[in-house]
């Protein structure tokens, strides 16, 4: 524009008697060609935070004239956890997806157990209300992918006949006497939260929800009983309930999914310690406004990650559940034909494996 400017100047000083369209049309040239500074380039803001970890797990044993004592082993565990983060001025929107699943194999049962089995997606949007309060809605899911048994001792052989003496169980027998504990949306739990969601500290976040609506499912009708699930409107005033041919309840007088509506606390706590060393907690506490208030449905899940290696890492998870609904029946019980009781759910699991995260 200086370059431009002098031009201007020189040129209609020097002619003044020039014809001005002339001069406009040379000053408008010099101002074309004059240098510019090129402005500098300004990164775009970043709303989202995406990141994908992935873990796997192996472990071996082999025994070889072991006097000891003991068995082969064989266990496989994967683990996915898939974050999508949105922050935007005062609102936010994250997502997570969490899936767990493995097995293992022991020579003294030749079938292969399922170790782990979880699905878990959570999604909360938020919008500020003011300094550390935010107003929140909160969806969560919890399932697993396949059917779980509990694996007794058999009493018998497949085809219903005795052992031979000095025979040993195979694996026929062993899923003869197999128990059917859970499976795919047998059960599953999901439920929509509205309320508040306080956060005092970056590793800590507390969100009370007093308007949570959602469903308890169990589409296996041989699981409904032991969930708890209500007898369907034309069952509930009948005093002898149709009986299956071992006796036991036919599990399609039962509702397959059950309404529950109620309020909701739930405590976050994320913390790493640096890039090596991680610790994480959630604890969900629910009262079912419909049905016993008083007894809370407790989940409390625990996880500690120790990155040792670029690609190896040692991780220790914890699962406690106590659900008023869920009868667990011990083998004691379930042999002098007693019925099953509430009871303290536990889950530990330590594992050693490769890991990987993508991030951006």
């Amino acid at each position: 524009m200086v370059v431009a400017a002098a031009a201007f100047s020189g040129n209609a000083y020097a002619q003044k008697e020039s014809d001005p369209v002339k001069i406009l049309e040379e000053a408008a040239k010099a101002v074309e060609e004059a240098p510019r500074v090129e402005e500098e380039n300004v990164p775009k803001p970043k709303y989202w935070a995406n990141s994908l970890q992935t873990k796997l797990d192996f472990g071996q044993t082999s025994l070889t004239n072991w006097a000891a004592g003991g068995y082969n082993t064989l266990s496989l565990k994967t683990f996915i956890d898939a974050n999508a983060n949105y922050s935007k001025d005062k609102m936010f929107w994250n997502n997570r997806l969490q899936l767990d699943y493995g097995f293992l194999y022991s020579a003294d049962k030749p079938i292969l157990q399922k170790s782990d089995d979880r699905i878990y997606l959570e999604s909360k949007w938020g919008f500020q209300a003011k300094d550390e309060l935010y107003y929140s809605v909160n969806f969560n899911f919890r399932s697993q992918f396949s059917n779980t048994y509990e694996f007794p001792t058999p009493t018998e052989k497949a085809d219903g006949s005795a052992l031979p003496d000095g025979a040993e169980y195979d694996a026929a027998d062993w899923k003869a006497a197999r128990v059917l504990k859970s499976g795919l949306l047998s059960p599953a739990y999901t439920n929509l939260a509205l309320g508040l969601d306080y956060k005092p500290l970056k590793w800590l976040t507390v969100n009370f929800a007093p308007l949570t609506g959602g469903f308890v499912i169990v589409d296996n009708p041989e699981l409904r009983a032991s969930y708890s699930q209500p007898l369907k409107k034309r069952y509930e005033d009948v005093t002898d309930l149709p009986k299956l041919e071992d006796g036991t309840t036919d599990g399609n007088v039962y509702k397959s999914a059950k309404f529950e509506f109620g309020a909701q606390l739930k405590v976050d706590f994320k913390v790493n310690v640096n890039d090596n060393f991680a610790f994480s907690s959630q604890v969900v506490l629910f009262s079912d406004y419909l049905d016993k208030p008083q007894n809370l449905r407790v989940n409390w899940d625990t996880r500690i990650d120790w990155k040792l290696t670029k690609f190896f890492s040692l991780t220790l998870i914890t699962n406690m559940i106590y659900d008023d609904d869920v009868m667990i029946v011990t083998p004691e019980e379930k042999a002098a034909g007693l019925q099953g009781k509430q009871r303290i759910q536990f889950k530990e699991s330590l594992s050693f494996g490769f890991v990987y995260t993508f991030s951006r």
